[in-house]
């Protein structure tokens, strides 16, 4: 299921698990050096973003939005509006005298559009294009998209970036009203293998030119059956790797030095952590709270909880993969709650958390809202290219209070996977465009960019980006704290079969944590083992009607008995399940 740095690591060490976290999904196929691109010089382009996150410079063209993403912008702009407001009456700035490193721009050079054959279309276009943000990817998107535009003045690229919760909203609407988007990301609670089996989206082979060639240049295990390609057809490519996580802690660096707090050099434990941000908040004296929740999101809850209890020995996160069960009832997702509420008692969380998304409270840090935030490596050159004169810290998530911290899990494959809808007429246009982005050259002007927010998913690339020591710090983090996880998908890819037709649950974990810590649910015991009681009633479910239609999968699928959580789990562990 599936991200902390004081020194600049060499440009040429690349992380063993970056690759590996690849290499365990690829089988037997063979790790292919990626390829440079040819062609036409790249354009330099100079945008401003409009979106419905904090500004954001060097990002997305503006465009007209289709009936229903122009609906939510409307509805989020207005809630950013009013959130920011009432941050700014709450809030004193907690401002920095010595600015952070300055985000990388892009420039001509960091862009290649190449002439890679396809055949598009001549007359007047627009490609409707959805993603999640605002974030650092989409700073380089929107200069590449300026500079393809550039090159092909008959196309157009309509670029929009909500946060998931609207991603959730507009994308199956669109599905059912026929009208969406072109290419896009599937909320998190919707799976590829679902998105196929419901004919939401339609293959790549024959849209991108070159395919075979295409595929090589990206590391193995980019493309696997059961995550980006179904039936043999390949449906999908990251354009980032996934090792990361999304619960560092990140802090007002002047407020934590006020308090006396290092969290950097030691992490907080979960009682140092609620101990800290009571202090933080006492200090504040009403203009700043210890800690800002962009509650508003349930799939944030689900993050907090999860990791917070996976380090605490809830392995696996949501499912324990040594066993196959469902981790959600257990002592350690009950204890990682009760934390958030506790911190919640103490009166120490900014109290328009519930009102805010994560990009809305993303926004209010430099703003001096609160001193603390439990979010991902993506905040780190977001604030450095909009807030300049903050000064910030990058540490672990809190620690359990006693015994090891176990490693996070992340999934192998990639990240930031997109998709073609499957009524598109714009096929076409979508492979040019997905051909472009499997280039070296632009995926190091993503890493230029991104760094270790958004990773490019080709290792050179990120080697050839230089990390600034707060991005180093994540980095190190990363390395030290996270695994890679069993797949069922990579042991079996007739699981995908399953995974297909399973429906998602309401509630879901996140809107399960979100009613426990609003009140809406008093017994947090009960309404978690009723969730796993669901959770294990639909996955048998759905291993049911996968045999119906022939797949050869079972329960055992997703029973990993020769995992160590500690470790990575290797191509040979995999084999060994065999023998």
């Amino acid at each position: 299921m599936s991200d902390p740095r004081p020194v600049d690591r060499p440009s040429g060490s690349l992380p063993r698990r970056y690759v590996l976290g690849l290499l365990v999904a690829g089988g037997a196929t063979a790790l292919l050096a990626a390829c440079g691109a040819n062609g036409a010089a790249a354009t330099s382009v100079s945008v401003t973003m409009e979106s419905n996150g904090p500004a954001t410079t060097a990002a997305p063209t503006t465009a007209a939005v289709s009936n229903a993403a122009s609906t939510v912008a409307a509805t989020t702009a207005a809630s950013n509006a009013a959130a920011t407001s009432t941050a700014k009456a709450a809030a004193t700035t907690g401002a920095a005298s010595a600015a952070p490193t300055a985000v990388p721009a892009v420039t001509a050079q960091d862009i290649k559009i190449i002439d890679t054959g396809a055949n598009l279309p001549t007359d007047k276009v627009t490609l409707h294009w959805l993603q999640s943000g605002p974030g650092p990817k989409g700073i380089f998107q929107a200069q590449f998209f300026k500079a393809y535009q550039a090159a092909h003045p008959n196309i157009s690229i309509d670029f929009q970036e909500l946060p998931w919760a609207n991603i959730s909203q507009v994308l199956p609407l669109g599905i059912q009203n026929g009208n969406a988007p072109d290419i896009f990301q599937l909320p998190p609670a919707i799976s590829g293998a679902q998105a196929v089996s419901q004919g939401w989206v339609t293959p790549l082979d024959d849209l991108i030119p070159n395919m075979t060639e295409w595929k090589k240049a990206f590391p193995t295990g980019a493309f696997i059956e059961g995550i980006t390609m179904f039936n043999g057809k390949t449906y999908s490519f990251p354009l980032s790797s996934n090792m990361r996580y999304d619960t560092l802690t990140l802090y007002n660096l002047d407020a934590m030095q006020k308090a006396g707090y290092d969290p950097a050099s030691k992490p907080f434990t979960w009682d140092e952590f609620r101990q800290a941000a009571k202090k933080l908040t006492a200090q504040g004296n009403g203009k700043y709270y210890g800690l800002l929740l962009e509650g508003k999101d349930t799939t944030r809850f689900t993050s907090w909880v999860q990791n917070l209890a996976q380090m605490a020995g809830a392995i696996g996160g949501a499912m324990n993969w040594k066993t196959g069960e469902y981790n959600y009832a257990s002592d350690e997702f009950l204890a990682a709650m009760n934390l958030l509420l506790a911190i919640k008692s103490d009166g120490s969380i900014f109290p328009g958390s519930l009102s805010l998304n994560a990009a809305q409270a993303r926004a209010q840090i430099p703003q001096g809202s609160a001193a603390m935030i439990l979010q991902g490596p993506w905040n780190i050159p977001q604030w450095e290219q909009t807030s300049p004169n903050f000064k910030f810290g990058v540490a672990s998530q809190p620690v359990p209070n006693s015994g090891p911290a176990l490693p996070l899990t992340y999934a192998p494959g990639g990240s930031n996977l997109y998709w073609l809808y499957n009524k598109s007429k714009l096929g076409a246009v979508a492979g040019d465009l997905f051909d472009q982005l499997g280039t070296l050259p632009n995926q190091i002007g993503l890493a230029k960019v991104g760094g270790v927010s958004d990773p490019a998913i080709f290792p050179q690339a990120l080697q050839q980006a230089h990390l600034d020591a707060l991005q180093t710090k994540a980095s190190t983090l990363f390395d030290q704290q996270l695994r890679v996880a069993p797949s069922p998908d990579v042991r079996n890819p007739d699981v995908s079969v399953a995974e297909a037709e399973m429906h998602h649950l309401t509630p879901d974990i996140g809107e399960t944590l979100q009613g426990i810590y609003t009140g809406q649910i008093s017994n947090a015991k009960q309404a978690l083992q009723d969730l796993v009681d669901r959770s294990n009633k639909e996955l048998d479910r759905a291993i049911k009607a996968a045999q119906a239609k022939g797949a050869k999968v079972t329960r055992d699928d997703w029973v990993f008995p020769n995992w160590d959580p500690t470790k990575d789990y290797s191509p040979d562990d995999y084999a060994a399940l065999k023998g």
